[in-house]
């Protein structure tokens, strides 16, 4: 049977002059141990015989004192016989016994640290890493996705289920994948509809393609790579899952003979058609993300030329991007000259916008046939480029037609606020007839 023994120090504190108590444990002939106990007492006070402290007879606040001590070393004694009689006798030796003691008067040092929500780390991953509005945005659609999922497996498999870092596995990966496969479906199921109620969707879930859902898993690869830089977890579930490749057809854009017939169209009858035609035209001519066309004024006119801080490098190094304008771009900001509004251009919402550029192309008769991968079951197919024009067109127009003319992709970049070596730009041209026949001349 174990036993503590109690003893007061002979030493004394100058200040509050009260000793230490010591105490001698005795747990068989291998545990003999004598340690501090972390509580004092003034030596006067102290009942060797009875090993307690010696209350006064008058209330004072001395009295509750020690009254609150001799509690505390019944239960300390208490709890070190307890942890003696349970513990793993070959951890037992002295250094034990003090942690103890320390545990004893120290208790949130040796209280297990909650740990963190998933959903808690997630946001602060979006408050803390440096991104840009657009990618913020990326990620907080992948965390409602993500809920979603949460909310999903509780219906399906563990009413209890919660995301944490420490738990998401490979497996948990694969089946993450199926449900974002088959979202579109499993939304318009009615046992699952209180999952699209309590996290909505501006619009109801379309099916996804391996473009779109490897690009989720990457981004959710970063959120744990910032998890694990930050000792957040020691879990990486990307070690064994492999994010595929992104699969894209060949780069089309539209010829400077098409983009000034598009110009040229009379749109005389829809007038409000022809505003947003000529807004892509210039952007045809300055090759900018209609993001960052949209938060354009009159400021960045500047000495005949657009200047502009590319909002995708805004966060990480900013580059002003300063693109001369040639005599149509300068056309068509003598147009709107009179425009009186805050930004460049009589911008409408960029759905509409895209839908307006539609509608134009059908106008101009600009049909012709493109061959274009189906980003959902990767096969390929036709269609006219009426019904592929969007203002992300107009960035392919200026980045093709000027890779054309000069080769030099940093060359180009420069112009277009791509980086150096960006393997986007890959995806923004392509080598045509006359390139190649011309890339063969030079062999002759």
């Amino acid at each position: 049977m174990a036993r503590i023994t109690i003893t007061l120090s002979s030493k004394q504190d100058k200040i509050t002059r009260k000793s230490p108590l010591l105490f001698r444990f005795v747990g068989g002939r291998d545990f003999i141990f004598r340690v501090k106990s972390g509580l004092y007492i003034a030596p006067n006070r102290w009942n060797a015989d009875k090993e307690e402290a010696i209350e006064p007879r008058l209330d004072t606040p001395e009295k509750k004192e020690i009254v609150r001590l001799n509690k505390q070393l019944t239960s300390l004694k208490s709890t070190i016989i307890e942890a003696f009689t349970h513990a793993d006798k070959s951890t037992v030796d002295k250094a034990w016994l003090e942690q103890i003691v320390d545990a004893f008067h120290h208790p949130q040092k040796y209280s297990e640290k909650r740990k963190e929500g998933f959903f808690e780390v997630f946001d602060e991953f979006l408050e803390k890493r440096k991104l840009s509005d657009v990618r913020k945005k990326n990620f907080k659609v992948i965390r409602r996705a993500l809920q979603r999922y949460e909310l999903y497996i509780r219906t399906t498999v563990d009413s209890d289920y919660s995301l944490t870092l420490d738990d998401v596995k490979l497996d948990t990966l694969q089946d993450l994948e199926k449900f974002l496969k088959h979202e579109h479906l499993l939304c318009q199921e009615e046992r699952y509809k209180p999952i699209y109620e309590a996290i909505p969707e501006t619009r109801t879930p379309q099916p996804r393609g391996q473009n779109t859902i490897n690009d989720i898993f990457t981004k959710l690869r970063t959120l744990f790579l910032w998890a694990i830089d930050t000792g957040k977890t020691t879990n990486n579930p990307f070690k064994h899952f492999v994010v595929e490749e992104c699969v894209y057809g060949t780069p089309y854009y539209i010829t400077v003979e098409e983009r000034n017939k598009l110009y040229r169209t009379n749109l005389s009858r829809h007038p409000h058609l022809a505003i947003q035609r000529d807004i892509f035209v210039f952007q045809c001519l300055i090759g900018c993300r209609v993001s960052d066309l949209y938060r354009m004024t009159c400021n960045n006119v500047i000495d005949g030329a657009i200047e502009y801080i590319a909002r995708k490098t805004k966060e990480g190094r900013p580059v002003t991007v300063r693109v001369p304008l040639n005599a149509i771009a300068k056309e068509i900001l003598e147009k709107y000259a009179d425009y009186k509004g805050a930004t460049l251009f009589p911008f409408i919402s960029k759905q509409k916008y895209n839908v307006a550029i539609k509608r134009a192309f059908l106008a101009a008769r600009l049909r012709r046939p493109v061959t274009v991968v189906n980003p959902v079951t990767r096969e390929q197919e036709v269609k006219p480029l009426n019904e592929l024009a969007s203002s992300h067109l107009a960035r392919r127009c200026f980045v093709g037609n000027l890779y054309k003319q000069v080769k030099d992709p940093n060359l180009v970049g420069v112009l277009s606020g791509h980086k150096e070596g960006s393997k986007a730009f890959a995806r923004y041209r392509t080598i045509d007839e006359q390139m190649k026949t011309e890339l063969v001349k030079m062999l002759e």
